[in-house]
């Protein structure tokens, strides 16, 4: 039976508040560059001081109040591109080998051993396996970047002490 280990809730949310602040910000700026210019924007003072007090030239605040928008507008869609695409990144452990996010799958004989000194206090362990050439390769598997990880940690565990038994 495969266990798996989505992409955790922790990332996913990063990319959302990352997402809703720049949205903020770019209102917030394209309000005062764009629509401070009419009385009922209650901003009138902030044009008034960087257009009209500048002989109708807008100045470097009103500028870039002007052309911050668009950027963080562009950021955002390329953050929220991304949280897309890592949407569905998960973790298996399956019957035979570890199956990784990028397709890259390592057997459970290559593994040579797990070190979970840190998993209680910092939340990842450290595979050490064989690779094809026979080198010797680590990969770091944190809590942090993926959910359930407390479950592949037992199966690998289980499968790795059955083996050498």
């Amino acid at each position: 039976m495969a266990v798996e280990a989505p992409l955790s809730k922790y990332k996913k949310d990063n990319y959302r508040i990352g997402i809703a602040v720049l949205v903020v910000f770019g209102i917030l700026f394209a309000y005062d560059g764009y629509l401070s210019q009419y009385e009922w924007s209650m901003r009138q003072s902030f044009y008034k001081e960087h257009v009209l007090d500048n002989d109708g030239v807008p100045d470097g605040t009103m500028q870039l109040n002007r052309s911050l928008p668009p950027v963080f507008a562009v950021i955002a869609a390329l953050l929220a591109v991304r949280l897309v695409m890592v949407r569905g990144r998960r973790i298996t452990a399956g019957d035979e080998a570890l199956i990784l996010p990028n397709g890259k799958t390592i057997a459970y004989d290559r593994i040579e051993q797990i070190d979970k000194t840190h998993f209680d206090s910092k939340g990842f362990f450290v595979v050490t396996y064989k690779t094809d050439r026979g080198a010797e390769a680590n990969l770091r598997l944190t809590s942090r970047a993926y959910d359930n990880m407390p479950a592949i940690l037992d199966v690998l565990t289980a499968k790795i002490t059955g083996q050498s038994a």
